[in-house]
């Protein structure tokens, strides 16, 4: 893994969502983005959503990929099974969050998630970034059928660009 490559990738968000939400007006905020039921801000909560969760799917990682292969991938089954309820709770969150977090909360916080990634990228070993475990792959486009702990760093960056593209900020 090229650490400094995902490095690279979590300063580049980092930068673009700063830009992003500065530069946004609240005529803009409120804009419906193109291809989800979110508007703009609450997409915006939602790509700092996928950095936010990182940090939980680390921890699953580290757990699954001390155990059988086994153990995940049934865990990905059930969590495939859930889906629908999964979307929902990803719907709502966002949709909710957007209307009460600020944009200058999200800009704090997508600073603090960021660094918080920075530092525990830095301490991870070669061994722990090669741990893997199975991921649910209806949940997510990014979400392969077994990832490593490298793999889930750059999945956030990867999130966040696709998202990008369906921000309708400027006309």
């Amino acid at each position: 893994m090229d650490r400094q490559s995902v490095h690279d990738e979590l300063e580049r968000a980092r930068a673009d969502f700063r830009q992003l939400v500065e530069s946004a007006d609240e005529e803009g905020l409120r804009r419906p983005s193109n291809g989800t039921r979110w508007n703009n801000r609450q997409l915006l909560f939602h790509m700092l959503l996928g950095y936010l969760i990182i940090r939980a799917l680390l921890r699953l990682v580290r757990i699954f990929g001390r155990l059988p292969k086994g153990a995940s991938r049934a865990y990905a089954r059930l969590l495939n099974a859930g889906t629908r309820p999964f979307d929902q709770v990803n719907f709502l969150g966002s949709y909710a969050a957007g209307h009460t977090v600020s944009p200058e909360r999200m800009v704090i916080m997508f600073d603090h998630v960021i660094s918080k990634l920075h530092q525990r990228l830095d301490a991870e070993s070669d061994t722990d970034l090669a741990r893997g475990m199975h991921y649910p792959t209806r949940w997510d486009p990014f979400f392969n059928d077994y990832m490593t702990l490298a793999d889930v760093y750059h999945f956030s960056t990867q999130h966040y660009d696709f998202h990008r593209r369906q921000l309708t900020l400027r006309d």
